[in-house]
């Protein structure tokens, strides 16, 4: 958290932040991915002076968990002094307990950009993803919340004038307007009428324009030898009839290709995450985001 020092510019964490999306697109699949096209309305996660501290801390990280799709995860949120925005106690739940800096007392519109943090830190929790390094794992939370539709409050959080400054997370904003901009191309939507911050729509348009820029560049481009002749097999093994889903029979799939064996893929009745299995007759598998257990005929 930058609080009145400077903030740090440009997009020095840009490999990693590519790296954070492949690696939900690769967890989650596109299909869970997508059933995150609408982002945390500001209505659901509005924090007035008026409003009780506790109460309404508690009501912002509900309303949170609703977006993450974390049914059975309850925060207990509490405030103490410390040097960082926040943090986050992660255990085998069902409760989590999350503390955040004192100053969000007075300080209270940006208590959904540290809950969108440190709870999405709870869902990569639950989805055994994280990279190695505190560092690079902190990057892939950012880009994480802001992929998945909360992080448009992380970078509405920062302002800077003359005089002050203040920026919650690890992304710089640039690269929080890039993510944010990744995002709005895929779901065609636009977070830029939430922002209260002017500094935020600067931020957010620069990250547009790289991120416009990642789709003019040919394919391959930074690719070897090794690279390019992958590709090709990737698309021969595309292009087999045995590579593609089978008919669907109710809302299960089957597919097969290459030298991977014959597997099941369904969607968990509660958060909706794809599960693929191999198929070995009955299945029993549990989901690793909800731990809805669930079993078919295969």
């Amino acid at each position: 958290m930058a609080n009145g020092g400077p903030v740090e510019h440009g997009y020095p964490h840009l490999e990693t932040v590519r790296a954070a999306v492949t690696a939900l697109y690769r967890r989650l699949s596109c299909d869970t991915v997508r059933t995150f096209s609408a982002s945390v309305a500001p209505a659901e996660v509005a924090f007035c002076d008026t409003d009780d501290l506790y109460l309404g801390a508690q009501r912002v990280a509900r309303e949170l968990v609703r977006h993450y799709r974390l049914p059975d995860a309850r925060m207990i949120v509490s405030f103490r002094e410390m040097t960082h925005a926040a943090s986050v106690e992660l255990a085998a739940g069902p409760e989590y307990f999350i503390e955040l800096n004192d100053r969000f007392r007075t300080h209270r519109r940006d208590i959904g950009a540290a809950l969108a943090h440190e709870v999405m830190h709870v869902y990569l929790h639950r989805l055994d993803l994280s990279f190695p390094g505190t560092r690079d794992n902190e990057i892939l939370t950012d880009t994480a919340a802001a992929y998945l539709g909360a992080g448009w409050l992380l970078l509405d959080a920062y302002r800077e004038d003359a005089a002050s400054s203040q920026k919650l997370g690890y992304l710089t904003p640039e690269e929080f307007g890039y993510v944010l901009a990744k995002r709005a191309l895929v779901f065609g939507e636009d977070p830029s009428v939430w922002f209260t911050s002017p500094q935020a729509y600067t931020a957010y348009v620069k990250g547009m324009a790289r991120a416009r820029r990642d789709g003019q560049q040919p394919p391959l481009t930074a690719a070897g030898w090794a690279g390019r002749r992958r590709y090709a097999r990737d698309r021969r093994h595309a292009q087999d009839p045995h590579a593609v889903p089978l008919p669907e029979e109710g809302p299960y799939s089957f597919t097969a290709g290459g030298r991977d064996p014959l597997r099941v893929s369904f969607p968990c009745p509660t958060c909706h995450q794809r599960i693929r299995v191999p198929v070995r007759g009955r299945v029993r598998a549990r989901c690793g985001l909800c731990r809805t257990v669930l079993e078919c005929d295969t």
